[in-house]
């Protein structure tokens, strides 16, 4: 396992060597075999969420549940909250508490209508990566889930996030990406509001 890459791309996180073991195909060693496990995987994660109607999706079950669909068959710890300190996001002691206090403001702010839907989009989308509450996916996670709040509650289309998978690639569309995250850390929501409401 000592071979697998997973730290080539701007703004991915970094595993650590008790997560990597986590991984269940042991035959991979290369980042280019395990995007196309996680891709397919992903894939059948979006299958079953265009199954699932009638669902709480602003409840911690459904983004542990989503997470798991998405990545459990490549990895162990899918659906499951990390324990581990990163580079970015929160203290993991600290996830389950901010994702509540998320997912309440989140629900506050549609049911007052205090932003517009993009905007409600936009911070959601932020805040989720910002905790940033599994050991890896957080990116994609989070912009499924923003996809599904704009759809199912918000009445609105999906964001272009320039094809998802793709998305992982360093491009100007990725680093732009990445900027506009970065400026709502210093609590500058436009650029990412910017960024969603692209064609």
């Amino acid at each position: 396992m000592d071979g697998l890459d997973t730290n080539d791309e701007d703004g991915a996180t970094p595993l650590d060597p008790n997560e990597l073991g986590g991984l269940k195909f042991k035959h991979i060693t290369k980042r280019g075999e395990l995007d196309h496990l996680e891709q397919a995987n992903i894939q059948q994660g979006l299958d079953w969420l265009a199954r699932k109607k009638g669902i709480d999706i602003l409840s911690e079950q459904f983004i542990k549940e989503l997470h798991l669909k998405l990545f459990g068959e490549v990895w162990c710890w899918a659906g499951k909250f990390r324990t581990t300190e990163r580079n970015i996001g929160i203290d993991p002691l600290q996830i389950s508490v901010q994702l509540r206090l998320l997912l309440d403001d989140v629900k506050f702010w549609i049911e007052n209508k205090t932003y517009p839907p993009l905007e409600i989009a936009a911070r959601f989308h932020h805040r989720l990566v910002f905790i940033h509450p599994f050991p890896n996916g957080n990116g994609r996670h989070a912009r499924i889930m923003t996809d599904i709040l704009l759809t199912r509650i918000l009445d609105h289309e999906p964001v272009n996030w320039s094809g998802g998978y793709n998305s992982q690639k360093m491009s100007e569309q990725r680093s732009n990406y990445i900027d506009a995250l970065k400026s709502a850390d210093q609590n500058d929501i436009q650029p990412l509001i910017d960024y969603i409401e692209k064609d």
